[in-house]
């Protein structure tokens, strides 16, 4: 007579390699590896769409802004005026007025030399307006402005926000230049 133990193992060691050979539960492990791979590829598309979005955004809002000032639509340029004019007409972009830095400078059309300062965005740690250079110009000046936005990104972790260059805050900034001449009035 043999043991119900050894009985037990011997049934036990039986079952082993027709439970290897069975099929039925292939298809989910399948999708528990692939699934990661595809959620990571679909929130890398999402970040990059929103950051070439938000980008172009800022583009079109510096452009548009900066055409109202040298046409003389506005009687006075204030830091806080062009903050609101471009936040105005970004509407993807979450705190906007306290993300924005403003930098306006007039270029010597002797020396064409341009700002050699590298873009500096806003620290978001800091309490307060930054200081910023706001010139608006006198008529036939060559200005550049450098606008630049903080945002956070929406999926950290994926490949397109962990190659941004990133602030101590966790936020990249998006940077729109451009250059224009104050009309004539």
């Amino acid at each position: 007579m043999t043991h119900p133990f050894t009985r037990a193992l011997r049934r036990l060691a039986n079952r082993v390699p027709a439970a290897l050979r069975r099929e039925d539960g292939t298809a989910s492990m399948e999708f528990v590896l692939v699934i990661p791979v595809i959620m990571a590829v679909f929130m890398a598309s999402f970040e990059s769409g929103l950051l070439m979005t938000r980008s172009i955004m800022l583009e079109q809002s510096v452009d548009m802004t900066m055409r109202e000032l040298r046409l003389g639509h506005f009687p006075s340029v204030t830091n806080k005026l062009l903050k609101d004019e471009i936040c105005s007409r970004t509407i993807i972009f979450p705190d906007c007025n306290n993300n924005i830095k403003i930098e306006m400078e007039r270029i010597s059309t002797a020396t064409f030399d341009f700002p050699a300062a590298p873009d500096r965005c806003i620290n978001r740690r800091e309490v307060g307006e930054p200081v910023v250079t706001l010139n608006a110009g006198q008529q036939n000046d060559l200005m550049m402005v450098r606008v630049c936005v903080v945002m956070d990104a929406m999926f950290p972790s994926t490949g397109i926000a962990m190659k941004l260059p990133l602030d101590s805050d966790g936020g990249y900034g998006l940077i729109a230049r451009t250059a224009f001449v104050t009309e004539p009035s």
